[in-house]
């Protein structure tokens, strides 16, 4: 078959593509940028897969006028900057050494062996420059059909890199078809390696899950995950029984999918397994909190946002639908406290003050935001 994209043609890639044709090379766009132009989907990366070795990629770059940096040289990875867009190219190569976590390679002159080093079939599909697909492991029929199926061995692929483990379950929620259920031979070999995601970075973790939570329904992914024994052993404490009613409930409500609200709805501590970002682990924290307040102070203290995914997360995990939650929130969202600490000056000063402030706002909320200023400073201290 042939594709035919936007990025295939673009200025910038049908550059490279003639600097390595015309020099006596092959070059081919793969693995997901022709992955997803199959699918009709977004493409934001493009990468290119050569015979051509690094430094004879680097030497033709630098006579086009190209900027070329060896970004993972000794991985065969040279990113090169074409009409002002960076693209990665990578020599074929082949796996020599593994331990789970990075690779020794050989350079190789076969396209075959850079196919068979990928993780699932449906990656190792090439594009000509003429957007002719190269499948040279019947990927195309398996992504057509939906189905996430490992390069041969799949526990040789995944001791190759044990992330390979998170990333088949995240391929499944965004590629798979769900009638389709999981691979059997795929997931006994993803259990039967679970020790070795222990080796991996939290970092790398993190990455991987939030993509994956990030899928229209990553809840029958994580299920299988809690199945095999992947996801207590990447976040202790866990539990995904409120993942599918919350994805349920976010449809209802329009709400777009989003990681870190179906983190929270998972519990364990993410911040640390997952070495989330402090901007992360501070939203994280606002919607476990506002989970515990009634929704209207919810959206007062946290915001609209942060209000409606507590509540979308504390509706999930109660097993219950929700009613008014949402635009209770909402409404409690838009309001200011009417007193400041000057209105109540100088009857009190100092920790007197600080705690007439929160009780005269404490029966502002509990009012329903409906007493204004002149009504909360006529109230007296019982």
């Amino acid at each position: 078959m042939r594709i035919e994209a936007d990025w295939l043609i673009a200025p910038g890639a049908a550059r490279l593509f003639s600097l390595l044709n015309d020099a006596g090379y092959n070059a081919f766009a793969v693995g997901g940028c022709v992955r997803d132009a199959i699918l009709r989907r977004p493409v934001t990366d493009v990468d290119l897969s050569t015979d051509a070795r690094p430094e004879r990629v680097m030497e033709l770059a630098a006579e086009a006028g190209l900027h070329a940096v060896g970004t993972g040289i000794d991985h065969g990875t040279v990113t090169v900057v074409s009409e002002g867009v960076p693209y990665e190219i990578t020599t074929f190569r082949r796996d020599v050494e593994t331990d789970g976590r990075r690779a020794v390679v050989a350079f190789s002159d076969s396209l075959d062996d850079d196919a068979r080093r990928r993780d699932f079939t449906m990656n190792a599909l090439y594009a000509d420059s003429s957007g002719e697909v190269v499948d040279p492991l019947g990927g195309l029929g398996d992504l057509r059909a939906g189905r996430v199926r490992f390069i041969e061995d799949a526990e040789t692929r995944i001791r190759e890199d044990y992330l390979r483990s998170l990333r088949y379950f995240r391929f499944h929620a965004w590629y798979g078809d769900p009638s389709l259920g999981f691979d059997p031979d795929a997931l006994d070999a993803i259990a039967r390696t679970v020790e070795g995601l222990e080796t991996l970075s939290r970092e790398r973790v993190g990455a991987e899950m939030k993509r994956l939570l990030a899928a229209p329904d990553p809840a029958p992914a994580l299920a299988a995950m809690r199945v095999t024994g992947v996801l207590p052993a990447i976040l202790p404490g866990s539990d995904d029984t409120a993942l599918a009613p919350l994805v349920a409930l976010e449809s209802l409500a329009g709400v777009e999918p989003d990681a870190l609200r179906r983190l929270a709805a998972l519990g364990g501590d993410p911040s640390d397994a997952l070495r989330l970002s402090r901007k992360e682990t501070d939203r994280l924290s606002g919607i476990v909190e506002a989970g515990g307040l009634a929704p209207g102070e919810a959206g007062y203290r946290f915001g609209s946002e942060t209000a409606r995914d507590a509540m979308l997360v504390r509706a999930a995990s109660l097993g219950r639908p929700l009613t008014d939650e949402l635009e209770t929130a909402e409404h409690g969202a838009a309001k200011k406290f009417p007193v400041v600490a000057a209105d109540l000056m100088p009857r009190f000063e100092g920790h007197r003050l600080g705690a007439e402030l929160k009780r005269l706002e404490r029966l502002w909320i509990e009012s329903g935001f409906v007493l204004d200023r002149e009504a909360l400073l006529d109230d007296k201290p019982g």
